[in-house]
């Protein structure tokens, strides 16, 4: 892994934007590697732009601040496009995953995003589907294990039915692994 990964989810309130910074920064940790996760919001309410960050390393990490030049951008909600500069900052070599109906090539159109690996994956669909919910977070765990490899499917898998088992219980658990599961074998890139 290189010196410090950065990873900036983007979405809105009640999107888990929030939960999949500190989650990832969990799964991290399970895999012996360091981390940090933390959002960056303004006023709390529902569909309100909402940003996460991560660092994850294999080394300490001593910086402290939001990540305003990621390795990975994360969409949780593609309206966001045109109105927040989701891409701003990524890296020449960096990943953009978006939750969309939109094929990659339509999004890369649509972002005016040159260089740089995108792709794309329905997971407020997924999340629909196998949770009942528009909360697409858990499933894009599955586009970013698949997209980037950072952190071993099952790593992820482990940690959801962890944490949502003592939360939320054992179905809703369940549901989520599968929502996982599913955007990690559905995600589409160039």
């Amino acid at each position: 892994m290189k010196e410090v990964l950065a990873i900036r989810w983007h979405g809105r309130g009640g999107q888990g934007a929030k939960m999949a910074s500190f989650l990832l920064a969990e799964c991290a940790l399970e895999e012996g590697k360091w981390s940090q996760g933390f959002p960056d919001y303004g006023p709390e309410r529902s569909g309100a732009p909402v940003r996460g960050f991560n660092r994850i390393s294999d080394h300490r990490i001593d910086i402290h601040s939001p990540i305003t030049d990621p390795d990975i951008v994360i969409v949780l909600d593609d309206t966001l496009i045109g109105k927040v500069d989701v891409c701003g900052g990524l890296k020449e070599n960096g990943i953009c995953i978006v939750n969309t109906q939109c094929d990659p090539a339509t999004m890369r159109s649509r972002l005016k995003l040159n260089g740089r690996r995108l792709f794309t994956v329905d997971a407020t669909t997924i999340a629909l589907d196998e949770i009942g919910r528009p909360i697409p977070n858990t499933a894009m765990f599955g586009a970013l294990a698949k997209a980037s490899g950072v952190l071993k499917l099952e790593t992820i898998v482990r940690e959801i039915q962890k944490r949502f088992k003592k939360k939320f219980g054992v179905e809703v658990a369940e549901q989520n692994v599968k929502a996982v599961r599913r955007a990690y074998s559905e995600v589409k890139g160039e």
